[in-house]
């Protein structure tokens, strides 16, 4: 796996608080929860495709497009939380946990199964 430098890790960081910090906020204000969850999707999604694979294992190729379909479903709810927010399209309701929870399961899957095989391989 590529290395982040330490300016992308702290933006791969911030990304991730800013994440949790708009879920927290969301009981108090929407619009303002869409903007911090919003932003920190993106950081968080832009700096972990820069963390890109260029080796040839299969297992490792595989996670890691676990990781980008989990990315896709961050922007999925992002956008179904703008639906929820401004009361737009056919999302209107907590649609957007549905991706969020999928999402997470994900992260959390390659964020322990990617380490484990690289120390497979470095072995």
């Amino acid at each position: 796996m590529k290395q982040l430098t330490a300016l992308e890790n702290l933006l791969f960081r911030v990304g991730a608080i800013m994440i949790i910090s708009g879920l927290a906020v969301h009981l108090l204000s929407e619009v303002a929860s869409l903007f911090l969850f919003g932003i920190g999707v993106l950081l968080f999604t832009l700096m972990q495709l820069r963390a890109e694979y260029l080796g040839t294992d299969f297992v490792l190729k595989r996670l890691r497009r676990q990781q980008l379909i989990s990315c896709v479903l961050l922007y999925c709810s992002v956008i179904c939380m703008v639906m929820q927010t401004f009361r737009l399209g056919m999302f209107q309701r907590n649609e957007w946990l549905v991706c969020l929870v999928i999402s997470a399961i994900i992260q959390l899957y390659t964020a322990w199964r990617i380490p484990a095989e690289l120390s497979k391989h470095k072995s």
